[in-house]
């Protein structure tokens, strides 16, 4: 069944590495968790085992970022996770989820359009006007079963939540129950549970956090990967992974094409060269990781599809450019002034500035 799933959950994706972590974990583990926090560690950052086998890393960052978060998890109080867009964030929380509890799917999706139901309970309206207020009538939300079951529950965009929303979580992760005023009853969290949250630097002055539910959560900062090196290993790896789940046949090549994309973002990103000589104007877009994984996923499928299997600057000029330009008037400057006092001048980047002028 997994094999035939688009994106297989974390915890069905890398089931195998889970289970090897557990039979071989001797350390401590908190209460109701399935590994110890040395081994999710591992899990999150890859390792070798005693015997070899070797655990893929999901994570490519600062280690110490990681450890911190772990050990926010093994204490009585929430995780939230901060950063840009494409700073790994949702990945981030759903490998923690699967790591701790084997279950990456209690997931509440911030919107502006959340109601609080999403996060304490709602009711199945059928029974409740046949029967009234009731158990059977009762629909836990995914944090009332994280409650119930003692595992993570995850909430994404916690900032896109509007503000009395987001404060129905006080009282859960203050109290660690969830009163049921019309059953005069109330749900208390199992050992185990806890919360992590993800929200993103671009939306402050949205929804902003109340300074009562920012107290109960450690905040851990994403950045953007330090280093050119960095970020291109976690693209390659990352369409790697995709590319499997697609059944894309392999590519000739393109490392090298992934990495003018990642300097091509990081430039921009930046607003100056990767020499420090020339200063540029950044577009409005972010240009983040995750928009680098794109562009090269794509680039691969018109490689595959339309043409010799070997990735090419023009199979990925298209998505550079669509990338680069949200704004069709000010962000086509920004990128028509990169393309000719940047690209043009590298002799080794003409194939690209051919086919990005083909599709500008």
């Amino acid at each position: 069944m997994t094999e035939a799933v688009l994106r297989p959950h974390a915890e069905h994706q890398f089931a195998d590495e889970l289970v090897l972590l557990a039979e071989r974990d001797d350390r401590p583990r908190p209460p109701g968790w399935r590994l110890s926090p040395r081994a999710v560690m591992v899990y999150l950052l890859g390792g070798a085992l005693s015997d070899g086998t070797v655990i893929t890393p999901k994570y490519v960052g600062p280690r110490r970022l990681i450890e911190v978060a772990v050990a926010t998890l093994a204490t009585d109080r929430a995780l939230l996770l901060l950063g840009v867009p494409g700073t790994a964030k949702t990945w981030v929380s759903e490998h923690l989820a699967a790591a701790v509890s084997g279950d990456s799917t209690l997931l509440v999706q911030g919107t502006a359009g959340t109601t609080e139901e999403a996060i304490r309970y709602g009711w199945n309206y059928a029974r409740l006007l046949a029967e009234g207020p009731s158990e059977q009538a009762l629909v836990p939300s995914p944090v009332m079963r994280a409650m119930r079951s003692g595992a993570v529950a995850r909430v994404e965009e916690l900032t896109r939540m509007p503000s009395d929303v987001q404060d129905s979580l006080i009282t859960i992760l203050s109290e660690k129950a969830l009163p049921v005023p019309e059953l005069g009853t109330e749900t208390q969290a199992r050992k185990g549970f806890t919360v992590i949250a993800t929200a993103n630097d671009r939306d402050r002055g949205v929804n902003d956090l109340s300074s009562a539910l920012r107290r109960r959560f450690n905040t851990v900062v994403l950045p953007l990967p330090a280093t050119t090196e960095e970020e291109v290993d976690i693209v390659a790896r990352r369409v790697a992974q995709i590319g499997t789940s697609l059944e894309l046949p392999e590519t000739i090549a393109g490392l090298e094409e992934i990495r003018r994309v990642v300097t091509v973002f990081r430039e921009l990103r930046s607003g100056r060269t990767a020499d420090g000589r020339t200063r540029l104007k950044s577009p409005s877009g972010t240009l983040s990781t995750a928009e680098a994984i794109s562009v090269i996923t794509s680039g691969r499928v018109l490689a595959t599809h339309f043409g010799d299997g070997v990735l090419r600057a023009a199979d990925v000029a298209g998505g550079i450019v669509g990338s680069v330009v949200q704004d069709p008037v000010s962000d086509r400057v920004v990128w028509q002034e990169y393309l000719e006092t940047v690209v043009r001048e590298r002799p080794e980047w003409r194939d690209f500035y051919r086919a990005c002028r083909e599709v500008s």
